[in-house]
């Protein structure tokens, strides 16, 4: 038969086991989402080899995002395209000590990287992805990271993109970047701006 103290110790123990299984939950659940900036890199700026169009008003939402993320000490993925020149991460979202940096050759940040290992390793299952270009290295992680059974939310204005040709015809950059966001959402991804999550999440 327990003594009176000893109900009280094996009462006080169960309420610290439920207290930190409660903490762990809430830092699993919390560590489930992972903010994936994509080659934001100076040269799709101004000057760079492959200037977009709007970089800038893209990137400083980009930063918003990033802001969030870091105040909420949530999970980060800066994802950079391996060039010769121009390459480093534009200062509106340079990566900071210990931030996860992913590197490609691919279009896809998912294509012969570590990403998916870790992504996995860390229990996340929510991308919230914005960078550069939307029709290309973007839309290849958001089609690559649904493929996978990641949920995608698409940030549309921290995304930037360029006018394209084919053949005779010119498709405006606005076009081309709306027509991409158009085609990815609420098939691959929810699409949304930059207020509108900062506010909902």
């Amino acid at each position: 038969m327990f003594n009176h103290f000893s109900r009280v110790l094996l009462l006080a123990a169960l309420m610290m086991f439920v207290t930190l299984a409660h903490a762990e939950t809430q830092q699993t659940t919390e560590s489930k989402t992972a903010l994936i900036i994509i080659d934001v890199q100076d040269f799709y700026f101004p000057g760079g080899a492959v200037p977009l169009e709007g970089p800038e008003s893209a990137s400083l939402n980009c930063k918003k995002l990033l802001d969030k993320f870091r105040k909420a000490d949530r999970s980060i993925v800066h994802v950079g395209h391996k060039v010769r020149s121009g390459g480093e991460f534009h200062p509106d979202v340079a990566p900071l000590d210990g931030e996860k940096i992913v590197m490609k050759s691919e279009v896809s940040a998912f294509n012969g990287t570590e990403l998916t290992a870790y992504l996995q390793e860390n229990n996340i299952t929510k991308l919230v992805i914005c960078g550069m270009q939307t029709h290309m290295c973007v839309e290849g992680a958001v089609r690559a990271a649904y493929d996978l059974g990641f949920e995608v939310v698409l940030i549309g204005d921290a995304c930037a993109t360029r006018t394209l040709k084919i053949g005779d015809d010119t498709v405006a950059g606005a076009d081309v970047h709306k027509s991409t966001l158009g085609t990815l959402d609420r098939t691959y991804a929810t699409v949304v701006d930059t207020e509108t999550f900062l506010k909902t999440d």
